[in-house]
């Protein structure tokens, strides 16, 4: 299966993590666990995708994208002056 990006997120609303797969529209699922929902969305997908070659439309090409970014481990120090 094409590597397509996929958007796991906890939903306090649904009370469940949500998940998507942006570059699929309408392509959802959710679980009850992280796991569960990167299971139910995986399924979706191979489903999404049978369905679109089924009725012969278009299956895009997955986006290659890079996600860098930094991560700031430093604190500040906190002053501990005392006044009397």
């Amino acid at each position: 299966m094409p590597k397509y990006e996929v958007v796991i997120f906890w939903s306090d609303e649904d009370n469940a993590y949500v998940t998507y797969a942006p570059e699929l529209p309408g392509c959802m699922a959710h679980g009850d666990t992280y796991e569960d929902a990167l299971k139910s969305i995986m399924e979706a997908m191979d489903l999404w995708l049978e369905v679109a070659r089924e009725f012969g439309d278009r299956t895009p090409e997955p986006k290659i994208r890079q996600i860098a970014f930094e991560y700031e481990t430093a604190k500040p120090e906190l002053s501990t002056a005392s006044g009397a």
